[in-house]
């Protein structure tokens, strides 16, 4: 009796542990593990070829000859003080005519077959996110982009500029500032220059690189050292 006593101990304790552990497996497979689910601003870029994007949509894009020397005639200081700053101090969206703000305007322009509403929201369309070439048909999985982003200039010199210039800044329709993209990944990009953030696809680089060069150029606003390295080497990548 005693010997069949211990052997079913035995097995309870065996089931038990048995038990446990399938409990903790199940667990681990469906517990998120914790975060956003962004790539940190270190992860490295997509592989792929150094050839340019498409950028005919972009207003105002330089040459690559004249981006380095636009880049070589930048100030370059540390990061100023984000002391006193609010998205609130750069008016957006402004309004462009005919009931369209900015947001709407560069939709269309970056868009294919954009149909509007009578309030010209885009109700159709089809776009292509060039930061990580994904396919879209509804606006509202867009956001719109400041190549520079609006915290990363007033670090670097919009903290002086008037309301209205920087008003001009956050709907600039005549330089490469705006641009639709994915959500997901100007979310990722946030306020980011490029030394801590790349569009993942690398094809769009040389067009990215030459876009920011010029706002920067265009609005007298500094880089810093990592910033202007990260520049060079990603104008590096345009084709002859």
């Amino acid at each position: 009796m005693t010997s069949r006593q211990n052997w079913w101990r035995r097995g309870l304790a065996i089931g038990a542990v048995l038990l446990v552990a399938g409990c903790a497996a199940i667990e681990d497979a469906t517990t998120p593990e914790p975060g956003d689910g962004k790539p940190s601003a270190s992860a490295p870029a997509g592989a792929g070829g150094g050839a340019a994007a498409d950028d005919s949509t972009l207003p105002g894009i330089p040459t690559t000859g004249q981006a380095k020397e636009e880049l070589a005639g930048l100030k370059v200081a540390p990061h100023g003080s984000m002391s006193g700053y609010s998205r609130a101090k750069f008016p957006h969206w402004a309004t462009q005519g005919e009931s369209c703000d900015t947001r709407e305007t560069v939709l269309e322009r970056d868009g294919t077959d954009v149909e509007r509403d009578k309030e010209c929201r885009a109700v159709a369309g089809k776009w292509t996110s060039v930061y990580d070439d994904e396919a879209f048909t509804e606006a509202r999985d867009l956001d719109i982009d400041h190549m520079v982003p609006l915290a990363n200039a007033w670090r670097s010199g919009a903290r002086a500029w008037t309301q209205e210039k920087r008003k001009e800044f956050a709907n600039d329709l005549t330089r490469p500032q705006l641009l639709a993209v994915s959500a997901s990944s100007n979310r990722s990009k946030g306020d980011q220059g490029p030394d801590e953030w790349q569009p993942p696809s690398k094809t769009y680089w040389c067009t990215y690189s030459r876009a920011w060069v010029s706002v920067k150029a265009s609005y007298e606003l500094s880089v810093t050292e990592a910033e202007k390295g990260m520049l060079t080497e990603m104008l590096d990548t345009c084709t002859p």
